[in-house]
């Protein structure tokens, strides 16, 4: 077997670095990117992992779905480790995917481990004024008419404006956000709203039983950074607060992302699993 190989199903793009039979980590991409940004950070988690990137639906190489409510797209990942056979896996979520992420623990606790949150909003009261590029090419009268006209030089300005560092955006990103279109991105923005309205990140967190880790970068531009203290009220949560970082991470400081993320999991590894009450 390969260790990178590449499936695609009717739903769901899905890309396998790594070993099989290693401890599996799912990564779940945000809003308007693809399982590409993940691309800095897969060779070190694949050295000890089986690691697992989506492309979710409408985004990537996956084809839009009718709904892109949260928990549907969630069911949509479920059915993926469901394919795979696979149970508690390790399940890190960026930006909106970490909505997915919690939901898909809300749905189906007999797939998730422990739960990684990064750059995750945790609430519609902590979203910032957005930078201008994004609120041009997302809002009308423009946004329509220049979204299908977007260059590569503009998707990756749009994706360099959400972060504090200069970054070198990956090829396989910029061709996984061209593929999606303006009214699959506005969809999923309001969807995701709808969900994070419907109840915060951390409230929903608290009632799971699972391990959680918050990453945030303190220069986060989408997001308030201090909002990330709200994740301290989930009982056994741990944040890690990355000064200096924006938005993503993973593209800004690879190298801490990836040593927090195995860190996380070697200890979620040590947790023994919950045995439902009968």
């Amino acid at each position: 077997m390969s260790e990178h190989d590449v499936e695609q199903s009717p739903a769901v793009h899905v890309v396998h670095d790594g070993p099989r039979q290693a401890p599996a980590l799912l990564l779940i991409h945000g809003s308007g990117a693809s399982g590409g940004s993940w691309s800095p950070v897969v060779p070190a988690l694949a050295g000890h992992h089986h690691v697992i990137r989506v492309d979710l639906p409408g985004c990537g190489q996956s084809p839009p779905a009718l709904s892109y409510d949260v928990p549907v797209q969630a069911g949509r990942v479920a059915a993926v480790l469901d394919g795979l056979g696979l149970r508690r896996v390790t399940v890190v979520g960026h930006s909106s995917g970490g909505y997915v992420a919690t939901a898909l623990a809300e749905q189906r606790p007999d797939l998730v481990r422990s739960l990684a949150l990064i750059s995750t909003g945790p609430s519609p009261d902590a979203l910032l004024p957005q930078p201008v590029l994004l609120r041009v090419l997302l809002a009308p009268p423009f946004g329509p008419l220049l979204w299908s006209r977007r260059s590569d030089a503009m998707i990756r300005r749009g994706i360099s404006v959400t972060c504090a560092r200069p970054v070198e955006v990956p090829d396989d990103l910029v061709a996984g956000v061209r593929g999606i279109t303006y009214r699959a991105m506005r969809t999923v923005l309001h969807r995701n709203t709808a969900y994070i309205a419907e109840q915060s990140v951390p409230e929903r967190l608290a009632a799971l039983d699972v391990p959680v880790l918050v990453m945030f970068g303190t220069a986060d531009p989408r997001w308030e950074p201090s909002s990330a203290h709200l994740y301290d009220a989930v009982p056994g949560a741990r944040v890690e607060l990355l000064p200096g970082v924006g938005h993503i991470p993973m593209l800004e400081a690879p190298e801490t992302t990836s040593k927090l993320l195995l860190g996380f999991t070697a200890t979620a590894a040590d947790t023994p699993p919950v045995i439902p009450q009968a």
